[in-house]
């Protein structure tokens, strides 16, 4: 397999003189372990659907303001 890289991060890479394949494998590996969690989230919730039923809006809503201050207090530990 060949993989393309725009010409100003090969030439970062080279003078940094990363290990190209380790690292592109690495990302590679990230990104499907990513994509099967995703995968088996969504598994766990249809489950947990059929087994307790789907939120109601007004759970959806408490649940999405949580996830919001959740992010916004990574975001600020973060910067």
């Amino acid at each position: 397999m060949q993989v393309y890289l725009p010409e100003d991060l090969y030439e970062q890479i080279k003078a940094r003189r990363l290990p190209a394949s380790e690292l592109l494998q690495e990302a590679v590996a990230a990104e499907v372990r990513r994509q099967d969690l995703l995968a088996e989230t969504d598994r766990y919730v249809d489950e947990l659907v059929v087994e307790v039923g789907a939120p109601s809006a007004r759970e959806r809503a408490r649940a999405e303001a949580i996830a919001r201050r959740l992010a916004q207090r990574v975001a600020r530990v973060a910067g």
